[in-house]
C-alpha cells in the first residue's frame, strides 16, 4: 500500500451506508487508513448542510449525529470542516464549529466580485469572527477557494483549459465528459513528464500569488468521482510521476505531494508561526497570526453576471415547512424521552422509551439528511424530494405516536409503562400523506360526554395563550383540569373554496396556561351542568356571501362601507373591503402605522437555484372577492377569498388578533396565507406578499441567519433586484429613525427584500418550468397546497437606539420579539383522547410540571435529550459518559425596547442559573460541560470565556448573551 496516497471524506450518511454492508476486513482497512492519517474525515456531519435555510437546531443535530457516529464507530473526531457546495455561507457555522472544537474551515461558493476583492488583498485566508464578539473567543481560521468552481479545471490554477488536461478521469477510458476547451489529458510518461510538470507548476505559481503563504492547496476531485479503483489509480499514478519530477529537480524550488486537509492546515500554521505575514494596520487574531479577521455572511451568492442564487431561499416551500415541523416535534420528543428516563428507576419502565429509541435515532437522521445543501434548499430532483418527504413524514408519525404514549406515563394514566396497548391519545393534527397539509382532528362532543385535550409546552417558560381545536358541533363548554369552567368562543371553520367557504365544522378557542416544559389537560364537554357554552362569534359578510342563510348558532350581518375593522386591547386593524387587504394599524397608545398589504406575482425565467425576475412584481388582487369577519371575545379574524384573473385564486388569507389578557399573543398580528400555485397558469411565476409601511428604513432591513443571529441587509441600486433578496429562516424586521420597528416572524424558511423605503416583501412560492443550468436538470413544478403563517409585530422603543443607517452592525430583536418567535417556532403540541368519557365518570386532575421554576426569559433550551437512546441501558452498566444533555442558548436582545416583553417576563439571565435545582423531582448528578457536538470535555479548546466548565462543583451556569453551552449529566428521581 502506497502511504503517499491521501484522501478526504465528508458526509457520514454515505459512510454509514457503506459501513453497514462492508466486510470486517474492509472496515479494519478503512479504520487503519484514518488512524495513520492517509484518509481524513473532514466535517464529519451527517451531510454537508445548507447554510441559508437550515435552522441552528437542525445544524447542531446533523453535525453531532455524524460526529458521534464517527467517534463511536472509528474513534475519530474531525477538526477541519469542508463546505465546498452550499450556495453562500453563514457565520453561524463558524460559531458552531468553533464551539465544537474545530480548528479550520474551507469554503468555496462566494460572490465572484467578493473573491476578486479578497484575492486582490490576499485575504482569501482569514479569521472569521462573530459580529457580536468583543473578546475574540469565536475566531476560527478559514480558507476560501479562489475560482469559479471546486472541480479540477478550476482548482489547479487560473486557466481551466490547462487544469482540465490534468483531470486524468477525463481520458477516453472513463465515462466523464471530455474537456470542453478542446485539449485533453495525456498519460504522463518519462518523455513528457518535464513539459507536463512545468505546465502544471506554472498554474500552481499563479494560484499561489493570491495567497500570503508558500503553502498551497490544490483539491483534486468533483461530484460523483472516484467510483472505481481504475479511476483513482489514473489520478494517483499520473500525479505521482509529476510530483516525483518536481521534487527531484532542485532548480524548480518547489515540493509537491498528496495530502489531507489537515496536512495543509498544519503545514500552513507552522509556516505562519515562523514567518509573520501581517499587513500594517490590519486587525488580526490571537488564534493564528498573519491573517485578517473578518465578520459577516456571504449571501446572496452569484457565480457569474447577474445570476444570483436567491431562488432556493423559497424553492419547495412546502417541504421547508415540514422540515421545521419535524424539528420542533423531534425536540419535544427528545425532551419527553429525557423526562421518562430521568423519572425511571426500574428496568421495566425503560421499555417504552427503549422501544422507540431507534425511531428517535431514525428521526434525527432523516431530519439531518434533509439539511443537505440540495435538501432543504429545494434543489433536488422530484423523485429525491419524494424520498426526503416520505422520510420526514414517517418520522413525524413515529414521533407523534411516541409522544402520545409518553404523555400518558408522565400524567400517571398508564401505570404499565411498557405494555403494548395502543395509545389513548391521538395528535390533534393529522397528515394523511407526505405531501398533504395537516388536518385538524375534530372532537365529536356527543351530548353527555367530555373529551380530554392534553397540551405539551416545549418552551422553558410558562405559556399563556389562546388555543384552538376543531369540534364537529358548536354547543360545547371548556373545562380546565380541576373541572372549572373556562371562557371559550366558537367560530366556523373556513376553507379555500369560493362556493363553500364553511366546512361545516367549528373552531373552539380558549385561553390555556401550560407549565414550562410541562403538560396540562383541558376538557371539551357537552352538557356539563352550570357551565356556560362557548360564545358564538358574530359573523359579517361581504355582499356576495350575505344572500345565503346564516350558519347556526351564529348571528350574521352584512359589511357596510368601504373599510372594516377588528379590534383588541392593543390595536385596531383596518381593511379595504373591496380587496380584503390590510391597510393600517392604530395602536391603543395613539400611534398609527400605514401597513398596506399587497399580493403580487413576478414573471421570471429562473429555476430551482436562480431568481431571475422579468421586472417588478404585479399585484393580482382585484375588487370584489369574498370576505368573512368573525368577532368574538378571544379571537377576531378577517378571512379573504380574493378575486383575481383566474377562476380559482392562487391565494386566500386570514388575519387574526387575540384577546388573551396580557399574553404575548395580544401584541401580534397573525397572518395565514393559503397558497395553491398549481397548474400551468402559474408557470414561471413567483408569488410574494409585500407590506408597504411608513417605516423610514432607508431600504435597510435585518434578517436572521439560521434562527441564531441577525444580519443587516442594505438594498443597492447597483445590483439587480434578485441580488437584494436575502434568506429569512425565521425573522425579518425594519427599523425607522424614530425607533419604530416592523417585524415579520415566520415558522419556515423563505426569502425577503426591502426594495423601496418602508417596504418589506416575502416570497411565498415559485413555479418554474426551466432548468437554470446549475446541475439539477429540471424545473420546479411539483408545487403543493400549503399554508404560510407569519406573526407580525409592531413596536416602538422606550429609549434611544442606534441609527440603522450609520451603524453597520446588526441590531438584535427585542425580548418580546424573541418570545413571539419562540411561540411560533415551538408551538404547543395538542393530543386528543381517542374515546370520550361520560360526564358522570370523575377524572383525576392531570398535569405535569417538571421545572422548579420557569427559566429566565432570554434563556432558551436548544435541546434536552438522551443523545444515545438505544445505548442508554448499556451505558448504565459501563458508567462511561453521563447519559443526558442539556443545551442552553442565551438570546441577545435589544434593551431599548420593553424589558418585560410586555408580558409575565419577570427574570432575565443576568445572574447564574443553577442546574442542580432546575428540576422539581429530579436530582442532577455528575454534571460537566461539553462541546456542542458532545465530544470534547476539555472546554479550554472551545474558546469559551473562563467561567465555563466549573458546573460540577456547585451547579452554577453563567451564559453570556449569544452563547450556546452544553452540559452532560445524570438524572435520578429525588428520594
Amino acid at each position: 500500500m502506497d502511504r503517499r496516497r491521501k484522501f478526504i471524506w465528508e458526509e457520514m450518511s454515505y459512510l454509514e451506508r457503506w459501513w453497514r454492508d462492508a466486510s470486517e476486513d474492509k472496515r479494519e482497512t478503512f479504520t487503519n487508513l484514518v488512524k495513520n492519517g492517509q484518509l481524513e474525515i473532514v466535517g464529519g456531519g451527517w451531510v454537508m448542510n445548507d447554510e441559508a435555510n437550515s435552522h441552528y437546531f437542525a445544524i447542531i443535530e446533523q453535525i453531532t449525529e455524524g460526529n458521534m457516529w464517527l467517534n463511536d464507530t472509528i474513534g475519530f473526531v474531525p477538526k477541519n470542516s469542508w463546505a465546498i457546495d452550499p450556495f453562500g455561507y453563514s457565520p453561524t457555522m463558524a460559531y458552531l464549529f468553533r464551539r465544537m472544537g474545530f480548528e479550520n474551515m474551507l469554503i468555496q461558493r462566494t460572490h465572484y466580485e467578493l473573491k476578486k476583492e479578497l484575492a486582490w488583498n490576499k485575504n482569501l485566508e482569514y479569521v472569521w469572527r462573530q459580529s457580536w464578539d468583543a473578546n475574540e473567543t469565536t475566531d476560527i481560521f478559514v480558507h476560501m477557494m479562489p475560482f469559479y468552481s471546486y472541480d479540477i479545471p478550476h482548482t489547479c490554477g487560473p486557466e481551466p483549459a490547462i487544469c482540465c488536461q490534468f483531470d486524468f478521469a477525463r481520458s477516453h477510458g472513463f465515462s466523464y465528459e471530455l474537456c470542453p476547451w478542446g485539449q485533453y489529458p495525456v498519460e504522463t510518461n518519462p518523455e513528457n513528464v518535464q513539459e507536463r510538470a512545468l505546465k502544471l507548476l506554472d498554474q500552481y505559481r499563479k494560484k499561489s500569488t493570491l495567497y500570503r503563504t508558500n503553502t498551497l492547496l490544490v483539491p483534486l476531485g468533483d461530484d460523483f468521482r472516484y467510483v472505481t479503483a481504475e479511476e483513482a489509480e489514473a489520478q494517483f499514478r499520473n500525479y505521482q510521476m509529476i510530483f516525483d519530477y518536481i521534487n527531484s529537480t532542485p532548480s524548480l524550488n518547489a515540493e509537491a505531494k498528496f495530502g489531507t486537509l489537515d496536512d495543509y492546515f498544519q503545514t500552513l500554521r507552522e509556516e505562519a508561526d515562523r514567518i509573520n505575514y501581517s499587513v500594517p494596520r490590519e486587525i488580526g487574531s490571537g488564534q493564528i497570526s498573519g491573517f485578517p479577521s473578518l465578520s459577516g455572511d456571504f449571501f446572496t451568492y452569484a457565480d457569474r453576471q447577474k445570476d444570483y442564487w436567491s431562488g432556493y431561499y423559497v424553492s419547495r416551500p412546502f417541504f421547508k415547512a415540514v422540515d421545521r415541523v419535524l424539528e420542533q416535534t423531534l425536540r419535544a420528543s427528545e425532551m419527553l424521552m429525557a423526562f421518562l428516563l430521568g423519572h425511571c428507576q426500574r428496568p421495566q419502565c425503560e421499555k417504552l422509551p427503549m422501544r422507540y429509541a431507534y425511531k428517535l435515532t431514525a428521526a434525527r437522521r432523516n431530519l439531518a439528511l434533509f439539511q443537505h445543501h440540495d435538501g432543504v434548499t429545494g434543489t433536488a430532483k422530484d423523485h429525491v424530494v419524494l424520498d426526503y418527504g416520505t422520510r420526514m413524514h414517517t418520522s413525524l408519525q413515529d414521533l407523534q405516536i411516541f409522544m402520545s404514549k409518553a404523555i400518558e406515563v408522565l400524567l400517571g394514566i398508564r401505570q404499565e409503562k411498557y405494555d403494548q396497548t395502543p395509545a389513548l391519545f391521538d395528535p390533534e393534527q393529522v397528515r394523511s400523506k407526505y405531501d398533504a397539509l395537516p388536518m385538524h382532528r375534530a372532537i365529536s362532543a356527543r351530548k353527555g360526554t367530555v373529551q380530554s385535550v392534553v397540551l405539551f409546552n416545549p418552551l422553558e417558560q410558562t405559556r399563556e395563550e389562546v388555543v384552538m381545536v376543531v369540534v364537529s358541533r358548536p354547543d360545547v363548554s371548556v373545562l380546565d383540569s380541576n373541572w372549572t369552567c373556562v371562557q371559550s368562543q366558537v367560530s366556523p371553520e373556513l376553507q379555500h373554496d369560493e362556493s363553500k367557504i364553511f366546512t361545516g365544522r367549528h373552531r373552539i378557542h380558549w385561553k390555556a396556561s401550560i407549565p414550562a416544559m410541562g403538560l396540562q389537560t383541558y376538557y371539551i364537554a357537552n352538557g356539563f351542568a352550570g357551565c356556560e357554552k362557548a360564545k358564538p362569534a358574530k359573523l359579517k359578510f361581504s355582499s356576495k356571501l350575505s344572500s345565503g342563510p346564516c350558519l347556526a348558532p351564529y348571528a350574521c350581518s352584512k359589511v357596510e362601507g368601504d373599510t372594516v375593522e377588528i379590534v383588541n386591547r392593543h390595536q385596531v386593524l383596518t381593511f379595504d373591503v373591496k380587496h380584503g387587504l390590510l391597510q393600517k394599524v392604530i395602536h391603543k397608545n395613539g400611534l398609527q402605522n400605514v401597513v398596506v398589504e399587497e399580493i403580487a406575482l413576478y414573471s421570471s425565467s429562473g429555476g430551482a437555484y436562480l431568481f431571475l425576475p422579468d421586472g417588478d412584481a404585479q399585484p393580482i388582487i382585484k375588487s370584489g372577492g369574498n370576505l368573512v369577519i368573525s368577532e368574538g371575545p378571544l379571537m377576531q379574524e378577517v378571512y379573504s377569498y380574493p378575486k383575481t384573473s383566474w377562476e380559482k385564486t392562487p391565494v386566500s388569507h386570514s388575519t387574526r388578533i387575540y384577546n388573551g389578557g396580557n399574553t404575548v399573543q395580544d401584541f401580534l398580528i397573525e397572518k395565514e396565507y393559503h397558497v395553491e400555485l398549481l397548474g400551468k397558469d402559474f408557470n414561471d411565476r413567483e408569488l410574494i406578499v409585500r407590506y408597504k409601511t411608513d417605516t423610514n428604513n432607508k431600504r435597510i432591513f435585518y434578517s436572521d441567519l439560521n434562527g441564531f443571529q441577525m444580519s443587516r441587509r442594505e438594498t443597492y441600486d447597483k445590483i439587480p433586484l434578485q441580488g437584494n433578496y436575502y434568506p429569512m429562516p425565521s425573522l425579518a424586521f425594519m427599523q425607522g429613525s424614530n425607533g419604530q420597528r416592523f417585524s415579520v416572524h415566520s415558522r419556515q424558511a423563505l426569502g425577503a427584500a426591502s426594495l423601496k423605503e418602508g417596504w418589506l416583501e416575502i416570497m411565498l412560492d415559485r413555479r418554474l418550468v426551466r432548468d437554470d443550468g446549475r446541475g439539477l436538470g429540471q424545473g420546479v413544478m411539483d408545487n403543493h397546497v400549503m399554508n404560510v403563517v407569519f406573526h407580525i409585530l409592531m413596536e416602538s422603543n422606550i429609549s434611544s437606539t442606534s441609527d440603522p443607517v450609520s451603524n453597520p452592525l446588526p441590531l438584535s430583536p427585542s425580548l418580546l420579539s424573541h418570545r413571539v418567535n419562540a411561540q411560533l417556532n415551538y408551538p404547543l403540541h395538542a393530543f386528543i383522547a381517542k374515546k370520550p368519557q361520560e360526564i358522570s365518570a370523575p377524572t383525576h386532575s392531570r398535569s405535569f410540571s417538571p421545572l422548579a421554576a420557569p427559566l429566565p426569559c432570554d434563556l432558551h433550551i436548544v435541546s434536552f435529550k438522551v443523545p444515545r437512546p438505544s445505548k442508554y441501558s448499556q451505558q448504565q452498566q459501563q458508567l462511561v459518559d453521563p447519559r443526558l444533555v442539556l443545551m442552553l442558548h442565551r438570546r441577545n436582545w435589544d434593551s431599548s425596547y420593553c424589558k418585560k416583553a410586555r408580558s409575565q417576563c419577570t427574570a432575565v439571565a443576568d445572574e447564574s442559573v443553577n442546574l442542580f435545582n432546575m428540576f422539581k423531582d429530579l436530582t442532577v448528578l455528575n454534571a460537566r460541560a461539553t462541546s456542542l457536538n458532545l465530544l470534547h470535555d476539555d472546554t479550554e479548546m472551545l474558546g469559551y470565556t473562563e467561567q465555563f466548565g466549573d458546573v460540577a462543583r456547585d451547579g452554577r451556569v453563567i451564559i453570556p448573551p449569544m452563547e450556546i453551552q452544553a452540559y452532560k449529566f445524570e438524572l435520578r428521581p429525588r428520594q
